[in-house]
């Protein structure tokens, strides 16, 4: 009787560990399509997690989806050639940042209605929100520089000057954000108290990196280069950890931090997930097929779901990648 009951305890113990095994092996694809009406050119996205919202960047202005249904429920307009949206969640704002007007949009949270345009340098890119010193970068293509903005008042609080094109950025949350050179392969430390920059680090053997996130915890960031590699860098030091491979053309890496999975999203039509096995070790976990094009994307933390957006058919549309 007893040899029974301790066989079927370890059947079922077994059962369990199978499932789990078999949950986390599961992998990613396009679960879904979400359309968007109208033309246009699209770039960065990024997810409100608190509000449940994803930012659409689409040409002259920015769609509003709720991240869960999918449902467009807003527009921010006027927002010529935008390519990145900041959220500042604490501040109830967010930030556009309008490549062809050179400026920067403040819009609310909760209303979608601007605030303020604030004039930055020559074509704003890249945008992020430092929560550690409540202020907005705005890295500025045509000029090579950063916009930095006071996120509670809307004024400008400098000017960087970076010595190379920047291409997107991360802050550590501690006083501190990063940004790719991509014409120089370099890494910018910056101060974003002073607005100094501190340190600027090689990339080598990663060449033309374009994309970057940031584990917080670990001090380590996620360099994604137009060298079919990812770099992990130390974030005090500077050095480059290792390399692995990616596929062409990446534009946007996330970092989950409950799972430990870095998405690289690639124009080739590929995400390129990798596995953080500890903070020096890291394994290629596998390839999603997407769509050609689809090269910048944002994670929702809740629910692990990728987000990227392309036009398939001359048609817009969000891709979403889950398990």
């Amino acid at each position: 009787m007893l040899n029974r009951m301790l066989c079927r305890t370890t059947l079922l113990i077994l059962s369990c560990i199978f499932l789990v095994a078999a949950a986390c092996a599961a992998e990613y694809s396009v679960t879904r399509k979400i359309l968007i009406p109208g033309q246009g050119s699209w770039d960065y996205l990024t997810v409100d997690e608190a509000n449940r919202r994803l930012y659409v960047s689409h040409g002259t202005q920015v769609e509003v989806l709720d991240v869960d249904s999918g449902a467009i429920v807003g527009k921010i307009e006027n927002t010529l050639g935008v390519h990145g949206i900041a959220i500042a969640a604490d501040l109830g704002r967010g930030f556009v940042s309008d490549g062809q007007a050179s400026t920067v949009t403040i819009f609310d949270l909760k209303t979608l209605k601007t605030i303020a345009e604030v004039p930055t340098g020559k074509k704003p890119d890249a945008i992020i929100y430092d929560p550690a010193t409540s202020r907005v970068f705005a890295f500025n293509g045509g000029s090579n520089s950063a916009t930095v903005i006071e996120g509670k008042d809307g004024k400008v609080a400098g000017t960087i000057d970076l010595g190379g094109g920047p291409e997107f950025a991360a802050a550590d949350g501690n006083g501190y954000v990063y940004n790719n050179l991509e014409d120089e392969s370099l890494v910018l430390k910056i101060n974003s108290r002073t607005l100094k920059v501190e340190q600027r680090w090689p990339t080598a053997p990663c060449s033309s990196p374009s994309s970057m996130a940031i584990d917080r915890t670990n001090r380590r960031l996620f360099v994604g280069c137009r060298s079919k590699v990812m770099a992990v860098m130390n974030a005090d030091t500077g050095r480059v950890i290792t390399t692995l491979p990616i596929g062409d053309h990446v534009d946007a890496t996330a970092f989950d931090t409950e799972t430990r999975l870095i998405f690289n999203s690639n124009g080739e039509g590929t995400v390129t997930v990798i596995r953080q096995e500890s903070p020096d070790k890291y394994l290629i976990a596998e390839t999603v097929k997407t769509l050609p094009r689809a090269k910048t994307s944002a994670l929702d933390p809740k629910t692990h779901q990728l987000f990227l957006s392309t036009a398939e058919s001359g048609q817009f549309e969000v891709l979403v990648v889950g398990k």
